[in-house]
């Protein structure tokens, strides 16, 4: 037999062992129907089902919404009163405990800064000034009093010559007009709080404009405005405060008498002592009830309301320039707020310029020579780059007064600038401009000596730490050697 053969017959019998016979089932018993059962998955039902179809923001799976409630500890807070948190906000610290105390460290005396060999010395403020400086508001939230034991400065070469200047105005029975300018940071409002402390040591009656930052909300409350007014040069310009126009003026000027009110307590509280001693010569019996023998501090105190605060403040300056009174120092800060249009209206809802405002109008006629100061005194005014804005006429007028004073080329006026104001010239065209600059660094490794003494400055102190600070505040720019050098240890 062949191959092929054997191979088709075993294959036929392959084929016939697979056929089975059909078995009959037995009438009892059913057949067993099996469902078609799930693949086998380890995923859940919800995850395994294909996605639904989103056609809408509608579709979109939402959020499961919780049954229950978190226990929590309720803590009633109480809310801050009107003006607190504007008061915590602009709190002035003058005292640190925690910085160590400078031994061998001299007091001011009247004539200390005026002195040609205090320059590049440090010295402290006298308790009783400290209390006068805080009462006229000298001191700025900017500065870093609160890092030292006690309040200080450095006597530097500016110092000495702005001080001579306001002796020699003592001497000759007339009026320093001076404006303080510079850079940001280089100390400007500082060489102003000096010139206050020389004045109030040497007996002069102090009145001071502070410069500040405007509220964010321009409608206060009678309660916020009477606690916490804006006494800075920028709230009398930019429509903060309430104010009327005053009677018998023509052009219209208006008074602010909330502002002038906190204006005459703030200087009775730094001049009580000088005020007591002088009588008043002139005749104030149409608005102010005052005894026979009454002091110019009476005067002051006579104003309890609001309404009679502007006619008190106008007898107080014309008591304070007649014969035989002290000096006077009029300071402000923050020029260039005052040189503007305020947002203020008149009855025709027209625009108000700064200089129409009475109070404003009392300093313009003081630095621009129309009032008189027959006893002597200084009127200052210092510049603000930090919180200011540009003003054309008074940047032409203060760098003309400045290229004469150095005997170099006056400069011109930009013939395609439009917003020239003549009367800003006129205010400042008889003043004398002194640049507020950087230290040199002698004064800055004594400024740096007394910040090591006093555990603020941790570094080793020699020539390359004095260089270095020096070359990163700007060449001896006092406030960038601060952040260079203390910003690290305030809180």
């Amino acid at each position: 037999m062949s191959s092929l053969a054997v191979m088709a017959s075993s294959t036929a019998c392959s084929l016939r062992g697979l056929v089975r016979s059909s078995i009959p089932l037995a009438p009892r018993i059913r057949p067993v129907v099996l469902s078609r059962a799930a693949p086998l998955s380890t995923t859940t039902a919800l995850a395994a089902a294909p996605p639904p179809t989103i056609k809408s923001r509608r579709d979109l799976p939402k959020k499961t919404k919780r049954t229950f409630k978190r226990k929590t500890n309720v803590v009633a807070v109480k809310k801050p009163n009107p003006g607190e948190r504007k008061a915590f906000r602009k709190r002035i610290q003058l005292s640190n405990n925690s910085a160590l105390p400078v031994e061998n460290m001299q007091d001011l005396s009247p004539d200390t800064m005026a002195k040609l060999d205090s320059k590049g010395k440090m010295f402290a403020l006298p308790d009783a000034v400290v209390d006068q400086l805080r009462a006229l508001e000298a001191f700025k939230t900017t500065q870093t009093w609160n890092l030292f034991r006690r309040p200080h400065f450095l006597v530097r070469e500016e110092t000495v010559r702005l001080m001579s200047k306001m002796e020699e105005a003592v001497e000759k029975k007339e009026a320093l007009k001076c404006v303080l300018t510079g850079s940001k940071l280089s100390g400007k409002s500082v060489a102003l709080l000096q010139s206050m402390s020389h004045a109030l040591l040497n007996g002069w009656v102090v009145v001071h404009i502070p410069e500040g930052r405007a509220a964010s909300c321009a409608v206060w409350t009678r309660l916020s405005l009477l606690t916490n007014a804006g006494k800075t040069g920028q709230d009398l310009s930019n429509g903060n405060t309430e104010y009327s126009p005053v009677e018998g003026t023509e052009p219209v000027r208006f008074a602010q008498p909330v502002y002038t009110l906190k204006l005459l307590q703030n200087i009775y509280k730094a001049n009580r002592a000088a005020l007591e001693k002088l009588d008043v010569q002139r005749d104030w019996s149409r608005f102010a009830h005052l005894d026979p023998g009454a002091t110019v501090a009476d005067l002051v105190l006579s104003a309890k309301e609001s309404e009679t605060a502007w006619p008190t403040l106008e007898a107080l300056w014309t008591e304070l320039t007649l014969p035989g009174r002290p000096p006077v120092l009029f300071a402000l800060d923050g020029l260039a707020h005052i040189n503007r249009m305020s947002d203020y209206r008149d009855p025709s809802f027209n625009q108000v310029h700064a200089h129409e405002l009475a109070l404003v109008r009392l300093f313009v006629d003081a630095i621009s020579g129309k009032t008189t100061l027959p006893n002597g005194g200084a009127v200052i005014a210092a510049t603000s780059d930090n919180n200011t804005h540009y003003h054309p006429s008074q940047e032409l007028v203060l760098s003309q007064l400045e290229a004469g004073q150095a005997g170099r080329e006056i400069p011109k006026p930009d013939p395609y600038e439009r917003r020239y104001d003549e009367r800003v010239y006129e205010s400042l065209k008889n003043s004398f401009v002194l640049r507020i600059g950087g230290v040199s660094k002698d004064e800055g490794r004594v400024l740096m000596e007394y910040w090591g003494a006093s555990g603020m400055l941790r570094s080793v102190l020699n020539t390359r730490t004095v260089a270095e600070k020096w070359a990163l505040g700007g060449h001896g720019i006092v406030g960038e050697m601060e952040r260079a050098s203390l910003m690290t240890m305030r809180m």
